[in-house]
């Protein structure tokens, strides 16, 4: 096994710092489109269904194709590249989105955006795993999942308040501009650990065809129930958190400057306190017994659901984003146990082929089907029934019931991790979680 300090202190924050960065613009780009979908509509003249598919579907089949063999690359080669390359590709065509005259090539650039994306997360995934030990592993992601909320609290501030202020096009172009620019002091200051630090053995290593490597990670179990619950649950949070600005602007009637605010206080800083609180969570009564990485988010989603619910049902803007907060926090609590648990019974060689394919079905299920479910029964309200806005409130609430399945799916996962971990190595001298904070 490698050393623990096999790269310094120093360097360790500047990569976790510039991981966390990386993340941040990742979610600022997703969370832009959300809010910029209501100007994009008017000037366009998209339908719901038309905007369902370019915030999810589109997105989604991109990043099946690419995830895949990049996560293959990143698994064989240098994972630092691999997500800084990422990031370049994804600013580039969201710059390139200022541009689009069209549905048809807003679908383009949106589909170049996911082949960016598709290829640092896993990569990422797989950097962190060989950054923390096992026992802390799950807070330590937490605490570096705290680029999605601080990038949405970011993205929504920043979109409406742009948007308003420049139009929506050169927004696109000025958040892409900071990502191209940010892609060489990236590629300086990051430092890449040995792979397999904190582990007893090296594992099996993603070699041959696509299938067998398929076939490797379908053989464990709990993987199999982790990432069914994953993908259920991801239709829900994709649904909710990509059609809530479309809710509060036209069921409520709110300005954009007013739902960018409400959106960050909803999923910025409530996001913010479940991820951390997810995590911390998962570990600390991971000490006992490692299932409860795995409980915690199943008992999170069965108080999330019907708060959620009175959440879309109240009359008043603000007492439903009062209301709001706490189903916000309880809708991603499952964020960090779904990429610490992988690595505990993942090898390291495998580490970011497995994130890949959790995160592929993940953005197939849940970015793909879930805002372009929604919009669907959106419009099926409004031709049957004549809601007109209203409409929106009722296909919110449908989307919330298959949460009841992932909570199943996460409590079938818990009760077949001990069998499925693999043995761990010394965690040594290893760094304190507070070093897990960016710099």
């Amino acid at each position: 096994m490698k050393a623990p300090f096999d790269i310094s202190v120093r360097q360790r924050r500047l990569t976790i710092s510039f991981l966390f960065i990386v993340g941040v613009l990742n979610y600022i780009d997703r969370t832009i489109i959300s809010v910029l979908q209501v100007p994009i509509k008017t000037e366009l003249g998209l339908s719901d269904t038309q905007l369902g598919l370019l915030t999810g579907l589109a997105f989604a089949a991109l990043y099946v194709v690419s995830a895949i063999p990049i996560s293959r690359i990143a698994d064989r080669s240098s994972r630092k590249m691999v997500i800084v390359a990422s990031m370049a590709v994804w600013s580039i065509m969201t710059a390139l989105t200022a541009a689009a005259s069209s549905f048809v090539l807003l679908l383009v650039c949106r589909m170049g955006v996911a082949i960016g994306e598709s290829g640092s997360v896993p990569a990422t995934h797989s950097t962190l795993a060989d950054l923390y030990p096992p026992k802390k592993r799950a807070r330590a992601i937490a605490t570096w999942a705290l680029c999605l909320p601080f990038g949405m609290i970011v993205g929504y501030l920043a979109a409406g308040r742009m948007a308003d202020a420049l139009g929506w096009r050169m927004t696109f172009m000025v958040i892409g501009g900071i990502g191209v620019a940010l892609a060489p002091i990236a590629m300086l200051c990051m430092k890449e650990p040995s792979r397999g630090r904190f582990d007893a053995h090296a594992g099996t290593a993603v070699r041959g065809d696509l299938k067998s490597a398929l076939l490797t990670l379908w053989r464990i179990r709990t993987y199999r129930y982790l990432v069914a619950g994953g993908a259920v649950h991801a239709f829900v949070q994709y649904s909710l958190m990509l059609w809530n600005a479309p809710f509060y602007a036209r069921v409520h009637g709110e300005s954009l400057t007013e739902v960018s605010l409400y959106l960050a206080l909803l999923n910025g800083a409530g996001g913010g306190v479940g991820i951390y609180v997810g995590g911390w969570l998962a570990d600390r009564l991971g000490r006992r017994d490692m299932k409860w990485q795995l409980l915690v988010p199943a008992l999170a989603i069965l108080i999330m659901m019907p708060l959620a619910m009175l959440q879309y049902f109240v009359a008043s803007p603000l007492m439903s984003v009062a209301i709001g907060f706490l189903p916000s926090a309880l809708l991603v609590f499952y964020l960090a146990p779904i990429v610490a648990v992988p690595m505990l019974v993942v090898g390291p060689h495998m580490r970011a082929f497995a994130s890949a394919v959790m995160t592929v079905i993940f953005n197939v299920v849940g970015l793909g089907l879930g805002p372009l479910v929604t919009g669907i029964i959106s419009d099926a309200f409004i031709t049957h029934f004549g809601m007109a806005d209203d409409s929106l409130r009722y296909a919110l609430i449908v989307v919330l019931l298959p949460a009841l399945l992932a909570s199943f799916l996460f409590w079938k996962a818990a009760g077949s991790l001990s069998g499925d971990m693999l043995p761990q190595g010394d965690e040594g001298d290893s760094l304190p979680i507070a070093e897990v904070q960016p710099a």
